[in-house]
């Protein structure tokens, strides 16, 4: 059996509780990536930030959730991180490849009527009916931007 693979969220998933062992994923003022420390205090309920005693004796506070991994799993994080990053450059290239290819092949598609010809405009994937543009524009007339 292959073994599992985690995502960045995955080993982050968890909050962290005081006395864990944790490693720095991101560089912070003063302190490199990689940083060791403990978990001194846990604050936040929509936003954990924590309080981590270095491994130096330097305590360094609101420290964001995302900043930090447990120790056991920072090997796992860095190589989630890679290949998150890898994919998401493959998904970009793929994107752009069929943004170019898309108006070549999709024009009579375009024009039959998925929205384009009645003033609807589409942002990420979402029509915007015309009527918001109208508001939209006469805001802007308004304040004059």
């Amino acid at each position: 059996m292959p073994p599992k693979v985690f995502t960045t969220s995955q080993l982050q998933a968890r909050t962290l509780k005081r006395g864990e062992k944790v490693r720095l994923v991101s560089e912070l003022p003063g302190v490199p990536q990689g940083t060791e420390g403990k978990v001194a205090m846990a604050n936040g309920f929509t936003w954990n930030r924590y309080w981590v005693r270095l491994v130096d004796g330097r305590v360094v506070g609101h420290i964001d959730h995302d900043d930090l991994v447990r120790t056991k799993d920072y090997e796992r994080y860095l190589v989630a991180r890679d290949r998150e990053a890898v994919e998401a450059e493959l998904a970009a290239l793929a994107a752009a490849e069929a943004a170019a290819a898309g108006p070549q092949d999709g024009q009579a598609d375009d024009e039959a009527g998925d929205g384009a010809g009645s003033g609807e405009a589409v942002v990420n994937g979402v029509a915007v009916p015309a009527y918001l543009l109208q508001r939209s524009a006469d805001a802007r007339a308004r304040l004059g931007a």
